[in-house]
């Protein structure tokens, strides 16, 4: 926590128009408990306005896509799993592609991404559902690949149609990836689905941990598979729809973020939560950071986080390969 602490003040202090660490302190403390600044109106705005917006938008959505990819990676028993397994993150797209191509206002884009996210999931189950139902989890995930290939056509013919001037540079910018548009009414959009996905996912803790042994085995342990499932899916599709939608195209978080969590706290679903949200939050806010100061314009964060977490992923199969943990 002292290191996410310390990750959170450094994104408030640097950047083109930097700050030191007193000012901060003292305009976010003014902010909280009302005491005087010694930093002037236009640098309390910056840190209040501008930067702090975008700084709770990279530890929410980091955290929860860390949260989401734990949770996924547990329930399919499988540690290449990432949160956008099932088709969700596609299913955002191109509700977000749509919205643009219908000239619709930022605000409509986010709850088409949203929307599109969330059925994307749904269509997903039903499919899967229909085609067997006794060994669900294996054709859950071919569905989940196969509407996702599927909803990728519908976004790469959309850009296709789009207006070369305005909306195809708009579809391609939030394909990429950014928070540059951080408002505080995205937070409050994100915050009250995401606590309400964590804790849901933390009700499920322990029966998780018996999924992990496999569902024959957490049946004879008297665990409902299918109600946990269910749960355990809309809680990570949820967190992952709502942070996909703000942020726009975000991958590798909730792949590599879980892998640190269990080598740093174990592999028990309860030490492994709190963890990746922590991590999460924090990889994320660094690589936010990182992306609108290292050159003269502002680097995609999708691009970021993958040019980060290639390596770092690359290094954890290097060493469970080595140490074989």
């Amino acid at each position: 926590m002292l290191g996410l602490l310390a990750c959170t003040m450094l994104a408030f202090a640097v950047g083109h128009y930097p700050a030191t660490p007193v000012e901060v302190g003292q305009v976010l403390s003014n902010a909280l408990f009302g005491y005087p600044s010694i930093a002037d109106a236009a640098l309390s705005q910056l840190i209040l306005q501008v930067r702090g917006p975008r700084i709770g938008l990279a530890l929410l959505i980091g955290a929860g896509l860390a949260a989401a990819g734990a949770a996924y990676q547990s329930l399919f028993r499988n540690p290449l799993v990432s949160p956008d397994l099932l088709g969700v993150s596609s299913g955002a797209a191109l509700g977000a592609v749509a919205g643009i191509f219908l000239a619709r206002d930022a605000w409509m884009i986010q709850v088409f991404a949203f929307v599109g996210g969330m059925l994307a999931v749904l269509l997903a189950y039903a499919v899967a559902a229909a085609i067997d139902r006794h060994h669900r989890t294996l054709v859950l995930v071919l569905c989940g690949v196969a509407i996702s290939a599927l909803l990728g056509a519908g976004v790469a013919m959309l850009t296709y149609f789009a207006e070369p001037q305005q909306q195809l540079p708009a579809m391609t910018f939030w394909l990429l990836g950014s928070l540059s548009s951080a408002d505080p009414r995205d937070f409050i959009w994100l915050v009250w689905p995401s606590a309400l996905s964590v804790l849901l996912l933390w009700t499920q803790r322990d029966r998780l941990d018996a999924l992990a042994m496999g569902e024959a085995q957490a049946a004879s342990l008297g665990v409902a598979v299918v109600p946990v499932r269910v749960l355990t899916i809309i809680a990570a599709t949820l967190l992952t729809a709502a942070g996909v939608s703000v942020a726009g195209m975000i991958g590798w978080v909730g792949l590599i973020i879980p892998h640190m969590a269990r080598l740093l706290v174990g592999a028990a679903f309860a030490r492994v939560l709190p963890a990746s949200l922590v991590l999460g939050g924090g990889f994320l806010l660094m690589v936010d950071t990182c992306a609108r100061n290292l050159g003269s314009v502002e680097l995609p964060l999708g691009v970021c986080t993958a040019l980060v977490g290639t390596p770092i992923f690359l290094w954890l199969l290097l060493r469970h390969h080595r140490y074989g943990n």
